[in-house]
Order: structure tokens, then sequence, then C-alpha cells
């Protein structure tokens, strides 16, 4: 059970910036608005100033995206205030939470546990390979006994979405 690859850099979801910016946008929005209607009907207060900027907080924190990154042999979810992290060379489960939001849950032999949405490795293929290969070792390893199928799917929907890529990038579409 050696250590993390420390060799090459660490790919990060492209989008988090812009994911970050619309959730800051949200909350921003949110009391803006409810102060004007307060200010408009002649019933703005400081405390309710206090509690419309209170819930604009909490939808920040709600909102506020997971940063997902991934290097040599491990994978992680960064949110506020802490962080999840997985060796994808030691994993032993991979499982697709479905539901309002899919979920893929990923399991190590250490007790990692990391949950990612799926479209940020769509989204973000560098992810998607230093997960696969990961997998693959566990797998090799005898490890990955259980989300070979859910890898499989996730295979074939990474695949599907690259040949659109190159179909749309050489106007085929």
């Amino acid at each position: 059970m050696g250590r993390p690859d420390a060799s090459g850099e660490a790919a990060n979801d492209r989008e988090w910036a812009q994911q970050l910016w619309s959730a800051v946008r949200c909350a921003a929005v949110l009391p803006a608005l409810l102060l004007l209607v307060d200010w408009g009907t002649g019933r703005i207060a400081w405390w309710r100033t206090g509690l419309w900027c209170a819930l604009a907080g909490l939808l920040f924190v709600v909102l506020y995206p997971a940063r997902v990154s991934a290097g040599g042999n491990w994978v992680a979810s960064r949110r506020l205030g802490r962080e999840q992290r997985v060796r994808t060379d030691l994993l032993v489960s991979v499982r697709c939470l479905e539901g309002i939001s899919p979920r893929l849950l990923l399991r190590d032999a250490r007790g990692g546990r990391v949950e990612i949405d799926p479209e940020v490795l769509v989204r973000t293929p560098q992810l998607w390979l230093r997960l696969d290969e990961g997998a693959h070792k566990a797998t090799a390893d005898g490890l990955l006994l259980c989300g070979q199928t859910a890898l499989r799917r996730l295979s074939a929907r990474m695949d599907h979405e690259t040949a659109r890529a190159v179909f749309k990038a050489s106007g085929l579409e």
C-alpha cells in the first residue's frame, strides 16, 4: 500500500469558479430584492435587514459548490470547512446515488469517502482520467469489488460526451 503519486499537477474542476460566482450572485440578489420590497411597503427595519442578510448567508452556504480535484491516485472534494479525500488505487466501492441530484460515492480501503457530482467528471475529462486510472489499478489488485458496473456506465457516458464534442468541433453535429 504505497503512497499517493505526487508527480504531475492536480486536475481541477474547470467550472468551479463560475459556479461560485453564481452562488454569490444568488445570495446577493435575495436580500436586495427583499429589502426593496420592505422599502416599497414601508416596513424596513434593522432587524428585518439582519434577517434577510442571514437568510442570504444560509442560501450561499447551501449553494456553495464542492471543489473537486484529482491527482496521482487520489480524488478530493472540498466544501466550506472540510475536505474529503479517497485513494483511487485503494477503491473498494463506487456507487451511483440516484435522486434529485445524482452523486457518485467513492470509498477506499482506508475509510476515506467522497461524494461527487458525475457532471463534474463530464465537464472535466482530466478528473475522469485520474479516477479511471486509479480504479483500474484497484480492480487489478482485487480491491474494487463493488462498483464496476457504475464505472462502466460512467465510462460509456464519457465516451458518448467525448464523441459528441468531437463531432460538434468538426461541424458534423
